[in-house]
């Protein structure tokens, strides 16, 4: 079983130690019942005293059995879940963006939240579980002990109620395992109400359309899968009881007339079978929560498969480069493959050199590959063909991450964190402070021990921010993703007129895509992509090419 391995991997340790523990509650739970079957039967004085301490001490031991077993067992099925939601977001960050983005991020999510809330739901009853199998498996030793040839009755009976209630089980299972991947499409359609909520209140026909036309039959089957996955364990757990009442009802009527059977014995049988139901019910109820899990399980280790075969070296960085010369792109390329189309958009190949204290705008139509040079440039995306020397070290799977270390962005679609991570500087709130005041967001955020006070501000707002975040991290090359495209007139002017050139004069190169043609003059050099293609690189201001040594000269008018 799954769920077993996940705890052996988490601590086999304390795993032998709970199911020891839960060994000695089940064994004296089945003393206990022997106790009771003895003493309803009579005894002298002595024999009843030694009952009754036998009766406190078999209490006690199974008392203090229970929960040490129940409190291990709490703590390991915890942690293990803990290490599991750990391991799949370690997984996540470690692996190729490509990857990431084909999988998709409603995959993923369902992944991290059901999945994983799935798992930790059947850990949870685990310790209960292993206690009621404890007490089950010490009455079926109790049992052997008044008679092996009913117990060996009794084993056919149970090998046709496993045999047949496995039947209804593995047929469950598939429903509730199409039902999962429903749950896939099911979050797709999810994260379109949430962030296509203003699209879909615009159009009363579009929104019709998505509601009857996707998410209503997706959660139409996602129910049908279900109800009819969990009608078959409930099945198994009527048919369940149905063959432990023919047992009771086998041993009462059936068995006196096979075996000569004392009265007494047949007393001890029925109070065993009586004290089983309850963990029995247990065991039966709990099966459709441990089939999920197991579902649920194959889910998260195909994911976790398939990062592993995609993951990336993670170390420690070594210290910047902060005094770099030259970063060359030589005939670099990179393919989208696109599903449920012939061709592939290919951007490349790219042929490229950059500088310090340059001011780069790159530019070119929707579509053309801007965000894609911007994440090769930066190493998120991996060359399929083509090198990467940064000051004549070549950029490979072992140093990538170091490489990265180099780079301070801000994409279109960048993520704002609430809290300033990552930032080593002993000064940071006052550094930051003063960065807001030139922002214009002092009189809307303060900064409390590297905490945001608020980040729900508007979008040109909210980019602001994220340019601060860019600022403190202070790295060699700063690249912003079409950043002033949601700024007011003023700012997007004080943008381009004053902070860009600010950080080109602190001795930054700093990369720009934009579509504000007015500020093209103030780059040093300007660089046009068609389709995948560098068509030309323009000429600044500021700048010149020179023929001869084929190489850029930056004139600063210093």
């Amino acid at each position: 079983m799954k769920l077993i391995y996940l705890l052996l991997r988490s601590s086999w340790g304390m795993v032998a130690i709970a199911i020891g523990t839960g060994f000695l509650s089940g064994g004296s739970s089945a003393a206990l019942i022997a106790l009771i079957s003895s003493a309803s039967a009579g005894s002298n004085k002595t024999s009843l005293t030694y009952i009754v301490w036998a009766f406190l001490g078999l209490v006690i031991v199974g008392l203090i059995t229970s929960i040490t077993s129940q409190v291990m067992l709490v703590r390991l099925s915890q942690d293990a879940v803990s290490q599991l939601r750990m391991r799949l977001s370690r997984q996540i960050l470690t692996s190729e963006l490509t990857h990431l983005e084909q999988l998709g991020n409603p995959r993923l999510l369902a992944i991290l939240t059901e999945d994983v809330q799935t798992v930790a739901n059947a850990v949870y009853v685990m310790p209960f579980l292993c206690i009621d199998l404890a007490i089950v498996l010490g009455c079926l030793v109790y049992i052997t002990w008044l008679s092996w040839l009913v117990l060996l009755i009794l084993c056919g009976l149970i090998v046709v109620g496993i045999g047949s209630c496995q039947w209804l089980i593995s047929k469950g299972e598939k429903l509730l395992a199409l039902a999962r991947d429903d749950q896939d499409i099911l979050f797709k359609h999810f994260q379109t109400v949430t962030a296509g909520v203003k699209e879909l209140k615009l159009n009363y026909q579009r929104r019709q359309g998505f509601l009857e036309r996707n998410l209503q039959p997706t959660v139409a089957k996602f129910r049908r899968h279900n109800v009819d996955g969990l009608t078959l364990f409930a099945a198994t757990t009527s048919w369940g009881r149905l063959i432990f009442f023919f047992a009771m009802g086998f041993l009462l009527f059936a068995l006196p007339k096979i075996l000569t059977i004392n009265p007494q014995t047949i007393s001890s049988y029925i109070l065993t079978f009586t004290y089983l139901m309850l963990p029995m019910d247990n065991i039966i109820n709990n099966l459709p929560q441990i089939s999920k899990a197991n579902i649920a399980l194959q889910k998260i280790e195909s994911l976790g498969l398939s990062l592993a075969s995609r993951a990336e070296v993670s170390n420690v960085p070594p210290p910047l480069n902060t005094s770099w010369q030259i970063l060359d792109f030589q005939g670099v390329t990179h393919t989208y493959h696109q599903e449920q189309e012939d061709q592939s958009f290919i951007l490349g190949p790219i042929d490229l050199r950059l500088h310090p204290q340059e001011l780069i705008f790159i530019v070119g139509g929707n579509g053309s590959g801007k965000s894609t040079l911007a994440k090769l440039i930066t190493g998120l995306y991996i060359p399929e063909r083509g090198r990467i020397v940064f000051d004549e070290e070549l950029i490979t799977d072992e140093n990538r991450e170091w490489y990265r270390q180099h780079f301070a962005v801000v994409f279109s679609d960048f993520y704002l964190f609430d809290e300033l991570l990552g930032i080593g500087n002993s000064d940071l709130d006052s550094l930051a402070e003063s960065y807001l005041k030139q922002l214009q967001l002092d009189h809307k955020v303060k900064i409390d021990n590297g905490r945001l006070s608020t980040t729900a501000l508007s979008q040109g707002q909210r980019k602001r921010l994220a340019l601060l975040t860019a600022y403190l991290e202070d790295r060699p090359i700063y690249l912003f993703d079409e950043w002033a495209s949601d700024q007011d007139p003023l700012f997007k002017d004080f943008f381009y007129t004053q902070l860009l050139p600010q950080l080109r004069n602190k001795g930054k190169t700093v990369l720009v895509i934009s579509h504000d043609d007015r500020y093209f003059h103030l780059a040093d050099r300007i660089i046009k992509l068609d389709y995948g293609k560098i068509d030309y690189w323009g000429i600044g201001d500021r700048g010149q090419w020179t023929g001869d040594s084929g190489q850029w000269t930056v004139d600063r008018g210093q």
